[in-house]
């Protein structure tokens, strides 16, 4: 008489088969995770840039080579100047240099003064590079 109950193979397919969704889900939640931190450093990194360049927006355009000496800024800083302890871990690393009115990509070498700077900023988490912006600003 045959039992009506699973053969051995029947039950070790379906073991098989449940552990390699098991696995598919596991490995899919971790790439997931890593792609939700990646953007949430990226954000972050963004939001502190736009810091830097509000605050700049305030300041004349002699006035930012003090500005960017004083860099880097670790914790960083927002619009107000005032340290961000939340962010400890970030750094912002502020850049100014003089570049001539009819090429925005050359910085001027020589000395000579130029009513045009680009202003960068890069943003770090802990040594590693995970943001940066340059814009040009000038006299007016």
């Amino acid at each position: 008489m045959k039992g009506t109950g699973f053969t051995l193979v029947e039950v070790l397919v379906a073991i098989f088969l449940v552990g390699l969704a098991v696995t598919a889900l596991l490995v899919t939640n971790k790439a997931l995770t890593q792609s939700n931190s990646a953007g949430l450093e990226i954000s972050t990194a963004e939001f502190l840039i736009e810091q830097i360049k509000e605050l700049t927006a305030l300041l004349p355009v002699d006035d930012l080579d003090d500005f960017a000496s004083a860099s880097p800024f670790s914790p960083p800083i927002n619009a107000n100047s005032q340290p961000l302890t939340n962010f400890s871990a970030y750094r912002q690393q502020v850049t100014v240099q003089k570049v001539y009115a009819s090429n925005f990509s050359l910085p001027v070498l020589d000395g000579s003064d130029s009513p045009v700077v680009r202003v960068t900023v890069k943003v770090y988490l802990n040594s590693k590079l995970i943001g940066e912006q340059s814009w040009i600003r000038t006299r007016y």
